[in-house]
């Protein structure tokens, strides 16, 4: 046995040796706490607090500046530009839309037209403005330039108010709705004939009509007679030429524009039988048919000369049905070939033509003024006063 004591520096090994022991069993006992929490708490990754950096002071407000002015810049047109595009768009629709729903309006009439209607034999009593709008889409295209329905316009109310200052106008009616005087149909007949272009095609005659209300022709102050018709052959015709009576607004003037209706050329066949019954003459069966022809200055058949019988161009014209006086004959066995130019009896306005010039940029007063020579335009109540008193 070992009875010596200890020396100071045994005493602090034992002492240090102690001690290491017993951090061992701490750290030991801390590693076997860490693991049993592990298995029950989530591992926190983040960075201890002095591990990290605090944001700075100036960076996040600018990045949000950067984001909102990129935003703002790239939103701004389309909020701009889109809304107010489509705001209109909307507002063009319905501008035209209520332009084709709503009627233009005619305002009132110095008096009213009394039509006697061919298929009702019935009399109605028409303003003379919406008398006009109707003739006008009537007698003329409504798909033609305004201001060659705005010529028409002048011609349709002109003749109106010549036939009711000079005509008898003892009968129950002033006119009638045919060629014999002005072709006329009211809405339901010119509602089937346009169809669903109804409301835009008269909103369109009514603006022309509107547009010249009141305006008739004159001639040394009196309204003329304003004859008219659909295509000429290049000329206009004088009156005296195809009627009896000669007029001096009435002349022959060049139509060039003509050229360009689809009505400017037409054939038709006619058999010498056919000939026969409508000139009633005699035709030889066999062999050529002795013809001979003069013409107009516009270059329309004054006479036919045919089996020893004349007749006047006008005539040959209405009796065999033929589309103008300025035709052509041709013989093909026992056939007559008719070549015609133009459509119509050719005195005063030719329609295509009108149309033509105004596809030119002419208004309606040159219009008017090129085939109505030395004419006025003057109006209703100064003309015919005594028919805006009745």
């Amino acid at each position: 046995m070992n009875n010596r004591k200890p020396t100071y520096k045994t005493a602090a090994k034992k002492r240090n040796a102690n001690l290491l022991r017993r951090v061992k069993q701490k750290q030991l006992h801390a590693n076997n706490r860490m693991k049993k929490s592990s298995l029950h708490l989530p591992v926190n990754r983040k960075k201890p607090k002095y591990l990290r950096q605090p944001p700075s002071t100036w960076k996040l407000p600018a990045a949000f500046l950067f984001t909102g002015l990129l935003l703002f810049i790239l939103a701004v047109p389309t909020l701009i530009v889109l809304p107010f595009g489509e705001e209109k768009d909307a507002a063009g629709t319905v501008v035209e839309e209520q332009q084709k729903a709503e009627t233009v309006d005619l305002g009132a009439s110095p008096f009213s037209v009394a039509v006697m209607r061919s298929t009702s034999e019935t009399v109605d009593n028409v303003p003379l403005e919406e008398y006009v709008a109707r003739v006008v889409a009537s007698e003329m295209p409504a798909e033609f330039e305004v201001e060659a329905l705005k010529a028409q316009a002048l011609a349709a109310r002109t003749y109106i108010v010549n036939h009711k200052l000079y005509q008898d106008n003892s009968g129950e009616f002033d006119v009638t709705d045919t060629t014999q005087h002005q072709v006329y149909k009211d809405e339901q007949q010119l509602r089937q004939t346009m169809d669903e272009d109804y409301t835009e095609h008269m909103n369109k005659v009514k603006q022309a009509v509107a547009a010249t209300k009141g305006e008739i022709l004159t001639y040394n102050s009196a309204p003329i007679t304003p004859a008219f018709f659909s295509t000429s052959n290049g000329y206009t015709e004088n009156s005296e030429d195809y009627w009896q009576n000669e007029l001096p607004y009435l002349r022959s003037v060049e139509s060039p524009w003509d050229k360009q209706s689809p009505k400017f050329l037409d054939q038709q066949v006619v058999s010498l039988k056919e000939a026969e019954e409508a000139l009633e003459i005699d035709l030889p069966d066999d062999g050529a048919v002795a013809m001979e022809l003069t013409r107009t200055e516009s270059q329309r058949v004054d006479q036919l000369k045919i089996a020893g019988s004349t007749f006047s161009g006008r005539d040959v014209r209405e009796r065999l049905g033929l589309q103008s006086s300025d035709f052509t004959i041709e013989q093909k066995n026992d056939h007559l070939i008719f070549t015609t130019k133009g459509f119509g009896h050719g005195i005063g306005m030719s329609q295509y033509g009108a149309n033509g010039m105004a596809k030119k940029g002419k208004t309606y007063k040159e219009i008017v003024k090129h085939y109505y020579q030395d004419v006025s335009i003057s109006t209703v109540d100064d003309t015919a006063p005594t028919l805006v008193a009745r």
